[in-house]
């Protein structure tokens, strides 16, 4: 039924051509080479070192390694993480 659902939300996202991320309440991930990490539509964070941040989603977890990370920006629907990201896995 949920599978259903989601594939309805996604034909109805293309017809009024709506992005899926909002619809379907998936995170947006962008990065700036490997020096900064934009995270939007996050459901917090569940660790954060200065070696290791990982962070909540809808759908997952993802985790993100590299040396001298640090948050610049934490908001309630975005966060920015700078330092050297050397390795960025996605966990379901």
């Amino acid at each position: 039924m949920q599978r259903r659902r989601k594939g309805s939300f996604q034909a109805l996202a293309g017809l009024l051509e709506i992005p899926q991320d909002i619809v379907l309440d998936l995170p947006r991930i962008t990065m700036l080479g490997n020096k900064q990490m934009l995270v939007e539509n996050h459901k917090g964070i569940i660790e954060y070192t200065a070696s290791l941040v990982r962070i909540n989603l809808n759908q997952g977890v993802v985790s993100v390694r590299g040396a001298d990370l640090i948050l610049c920006n934490l908001q309630a629907e975005q966060l920015l993480l700078e330092g050297t990201i050397t390795d960025v896995n996605y966990e379901l």
